[in-house]
């Protein structure tokens, strides 16, 4: 077979992105975590969270970010094989979600946004996104020149 004979195929979006190293990603949700939802944790939350390893799983990309609450804010973390709280869901629900255009329970209750590992932690992280303002996701999201602008 010739190389005009081959055909070319390219990888999915979503290939390429689970192929990237996840540490770089940790940092960037790190740092949007702690720019966004950082100053509204209540100091029980911030102690609740002290040291407790959180991944964010986007399933549809294939990638996951793993962080941890210390002392004054989130950090990012190498991949650990067991976190503490596993949050996974579309990169499309999450977008929802931090729109507020779902809510948490309907996302949770259709099995589109799933909580994995310790669950009162994951019930800590879901009366907490209740009760954030997440319009601050809103001028962080605005910034970024892949997602949907509405």
């Amino acid at each position: 077979m010739n190389w005009r004979q081959r055909t070319l195929t390219v990888p999915s979006p979503a290939a390429l992105l689970s192929r990237l190293p996840p540490y770089p990603g940790s940092w960037l949700f790190a740092r949007m975590l702690n720019a966004t939802l950082g100053p509204q944790l209540p100091a029980d939350v911030r102690a609740a969270l002290e040291a407790r390893r959180l991944r964010l799983r986007i399933g549809n990309l294939g990638i996951a970010f793993d962080v941890s609450w210390k002392d004054k804010g989130f950090a990012p973390l190498l991949p650990v094989p067991q976190p503490d709280l596993i949050i996974s869901a579309t990169l499309q629900d999450l977008w929802l979600l931090a729109r507020r255009e779902e809510d948490p329970d309907s996302l949770f209750f259709s099995r589109r946004l799933c909580l994995e590992g310790d669950t009162e932690l994951g019930l800590l992280f879901k009366n907490c996104i209740d009760a954030f303002d997440l319009g601050a996701f809103d001028l962080f999201l605005r910034r970024l020149p892949f997602l949907p602008k509405s």
